[in-house]
């Protein structure tokens, strides 16, 4: 056991993380002002005293001394190896620190007690068999270096304190481990401290050297299979010359396609595992070319290019107001989806769960009001790519999904293709037509949709052929349809509804004038300057020559205006510049096709006669006026009963029989006389019979027709109503207000009557529209009757029509 001994006054030579153990020979730097202040001062006190400087070494980690040092003598004071002067100290033995004390010289002096560190002998046989594992160790770690001349000292030193001192040679030692083993001041103890050292880096040694020997092997395996293909490509490329093929290296080239592209690691490893199957396919194999056509496909997808989203918001309802002349609610709903993801991308929210912030917009609206040409605003808007997805007629599943890849001719999604064509994956879609999809014993393609158009699940999609996840969260999707009935629930449910209910009349003429206009005189190959259109013309264009909710018509008959005028003056009928008045029309284009029922003489109009009424239906070209007419039968010839003609649906029919029924148990209280409805057979006839007609909306305008019928009285021709009708005379609710009071106000119609609960739906049509319309809300079909019923005439009874 280690016990102290004499006292002993000595200079401090500090080491900054540096440690030395008893038995060690250290050269020093005496340009470090501590070290060259302690060995002058060692050597001013051994002048005094016989024998070397003494001094003691004491390690200083981050500015904190050690309590325990090692007494060391100064060797030699010369020159180091580099010409810098220096000291060569040797460690003596270990000495605890005391108090500090004065010397001379400007080092810092210390008293401190010498450690006696003797070993009695014999050793003990659990000490000598340490001893013994400690040089198995150090020659062992030794060998490995090739350091053979050390091992022959290590296997010499037979004390133990100076064989544990031994390790402070260790390079492998931190500076921590070190410290440790200079304070443990029992030679054993600090023997199996230093065996115990020793011990963790041989194993650590044997693991890095484990880990290196894979790696080797793994780089060798790499090295040997490159010259195997190299190899291979080399006899390959000759049975190709032999046989007269082109030299393509295609395996090759898709290999190192796959390694240079920018993949997604899933995408990456399906790729080069197809690549192992290319290399190990013969030439004549089927699989090779249907391999290769996959390949091709997945390497030309833009799977990390994206365009960068235009945020200027003022910026993009510019554009959209430019390109669009009214269709507010769209205009604003793309605003705010813009909005939405300026302050999620300012905020750090542009990706959340694996989810980008795309959209589902489906526009619903009757043909020509601008659907498919808003889809390329709003990505011109965006500023992103702009792709045209056509689903009218598609009844194969396959054509959304994909094909499985085992089949001939086999191609990806047109979801898929479409992100190709588009070059990113964040464009904005327009799936045009989507109420037109179809579906066989192929498949459903509205269902294939579902995943497409779903924000929850789109970020994964899989097309069959590619089957590799398709991350769709980003993209735009805009669908368009001409009856909202026609789209699945399940498929509608995925999407935001916006209707787009047609134009109003100063719509058109400002689209007419801003947008059609100057396209059809470039295709006319006239100037703007050679021929205008007045906005009277474009006025009478609109109300009497197209009667329509969008524009089509129109622009067909300004570019029928501009081909008479080109023709004219190419003739020589013509002087240019002209300008196309309200006049003008019927001499270039004949007659208006539809003159309004107040334009026309009032004998010649449709309500001339009792039993004529004029409702409003919306059909898939937007809303429209609708007349029906009543007769009674002759009751000696016709039987009795109710006739109804004009191809109607089923509810249409069973709204005829509660108007019936309402009229005859209410005649007498309306002063009608109802014995003509129990003896003669009654026909309510919708022209356009070829027109399928179906909804309970027209309820009140049959009720309407009868009660003109029974009466005599005339039914305004100013007024148009819509609303369904119950049996005790209550007017219900219904649907597209705004499309019907559009068509009313397109007809010419001035006052309309609708129901009282659909008061509200006037928020969303235009303010020019009401200021024209005189619109009464109603509860109870009495009150249809007083407004659209002329008053009798002086008592006398008019003539009944009777049908033949």
């Amino acid at each position: 056991m280690a016990s102290t001994s004499a006292s002993l006054t000595l200079p401090v030579l500090p080491l900054d993380d540096e440690v030395v153990l008893p038995g060690m020979v250290v050269p020093l730097d005496l340009n470090d002002a501590d070290v060259r202040a302690a060995v002058e001062a060692a050597q001013a006190a051994a002048r005094a005293t016989p024998g070397k400087p003494r001094v003691l070494l004491v390690p200083r980690i981050d500015g904190t001394y050690a309590s325990t040092g090692v007494l060391g003598t100064v060797e030699q004071v010369g020159r180091l190896a580099d010409g810098d002067p220096g000291a060569l100290i040797r460690g003596r033995g270990r000495v605890r620190i005391g108090a500090g004390t004065t010397g001379p010289g400007a080092a810092l002096w210390v008293e401190g007690t010498r450690i006696d560190e003797s070993v009695p002998e014999p050793l003990p046989g659990q000490v000598g068999e340490l001893v013994k594992e400690y040089k198995a160790l150090a020659t062992a770690w030794l060998r490995k270096r090739g350091a053979w001349q050390v091992v022959d000292r290590v296997q010499a030193i037979d004390e133990v304190s100076q064989l544990a001192d031994n390790s402070g040679y260790s390079p492998f030692l931190t500076t921590e481990q070190k410290v440790e083993l200079l304070e443990t001041a029992d030679p054993v103890a600090r023997l199996k401290l230093a065996t115990q050292q020793l011990r963790d880096h041989l194993a650590e040694q044997d693991v890095a050297e484990t880990i290196a020997k894979d790696v080797q092997e793994g780089v060798d395996k790499q090295q040997r299979e490159f010259l195997l293909r190299r190899q291979l490509e080399a006899v390959r490329k000759e049975l190709r010359e032999l046989n007269g093929e082109r030299d393509g290296e295609e395996s090759d080239d898709y290999r190192a396609r796959v390694e240079a592209a920018d993949l997604p690691e899933k995408v990456r490893e399906a790729a080069l595992k197809e690549v192992d199957k290319l290399e190990r396919s013969s030439d004549q194999s089927p699989e090779g070319s249907w391999i290769r056509t996959w390949l091709d496909t997945v390497l030309e997808l833009p799977w990390n290019e994206r365009t960068q989203d235009a945020y200027d918001i003022q910026g993009a309802k510019g554009v959209l107001d430019a390109e669009h002349s009214g269709l507010e609610d769209v205009k604003e709903r793309i605003t705010e989806y813009l909005a939405v993801r300026k302050r999620r991308t300012d905020r750090g929210l542009g990706v959340v769960g694996g989810r980008r912030g795309g959209a589902v917009l489906a526009l619903v609206g009757p043909p020509g009001v601008g659907k498919t040409s808003l889809g390329e605003s709003v990505a011109h808007a965006m500023g992103r790519k702009f792709v045209r997805v056509a689903l009218g007629g598609v009844r194969d599943e396959a054509e959304i999904r994909g094909h499985r890849r085992t089949y001939v001719g086999a191609l990806p999604g047109r979801i898929v293709r479409a992100i190709k064509e588009a070059g990113s994956m964040n464009p904005v879609v327009l799936l045009d037509e989507i109420d037109k999809v179809g579906s066989d014993f192929r498949g459903d393609p509205a269902a294939a949709l579902l995943e497409v158009l779903d924000p929850a699940q789109n970020h994964t999609f899989r097309d069959h052929y590619l089957e590799v996840e398709l991350d769709l969260s980003d993209v735009v999707f805009l669908a368009t349809a001409n009856v909202l009935e026609a789209i699945p629930e399940a498929l509608l449910d995925r999407m935001e509804l916006v209707r787009l209910d047609g134009y109003t009349e100063d719509e058109k003429i400002v689209i007419a004038r801003d947008h059609l206009l100057p396209r059809q005189l470039e295709r006319a190959g006239l100037k703007t300057d050679e021929v205008a259109i007045d906005d009277g013309a474009l006025r009478r264009l609109a109300g009497e020559y197209t009667r329509e909710a969008g524009v089509r018509n129109l622009e067909r008959s300004i570019a029928r205006l501009l081909r008479k005028v080109a023709a004219q003056h190419e003739l020589g009928d013509r002087e240019l510049p002209f300008t196309i008045g309200e006049g003008d029309l019927r001499g270039l284009i004949g007659r208006p096709h539809h003159v309004p029922e107040s334009a026309q003489d009032p004998a010649e109009r449709r309500t001339a006669v009792p039993g004529v009424a004029t409702g409003l239906a919306v059909t898939g070209a937007g809303g429209d006026v609708l007349f029906v007419e009543a007769s009674l039968a002759d009751p000696e010839t016709g039987a009795a009963g109710l006739t109804l003609t004009g191809q109607l649906g089923d509810v249409m029919k069973e709204s005829a029989q509660i108007a019936l029924s309402f009229l005859r148990s209410h005649g007498a209280e309306l002063e009608l006389p109802v014995a003509d409805l129990k003896d003669r057979g009654v026909h309510i006839h919708f022209p356009a019979g070829a027109v399928p007609k179906d909804g309970p909306s027209a309820g009140v305008t049959m009720t309407t027709a009868l009660a003109s019928l029974l009466s005599g009285r005339l039914v305004r021709t100013d007024v148009a109503m819509t609303g369904e009708v119950s049996l005790t005379g209550r007017v219900l609710p219904i649907g597209g207000v705004k499309q019907k009071l559009l068509a009313a106000h397109r007809a010419g119609v001035t006052t309309v009557v609708i129901p009282k609960r659909n008061e509200p739906d006037l928020d969303d049509v235009p303010a020019e529209v009401l200021d024209k319309l005189d619109v009464h809300a109603v509860t109870d079909v009495r009150q249809v009757l007083e407004l659209a019923l002329s008053p009798a005439t002086d008592g006398a009874v008019p003539e009944v029509p009777v049908a033949a």
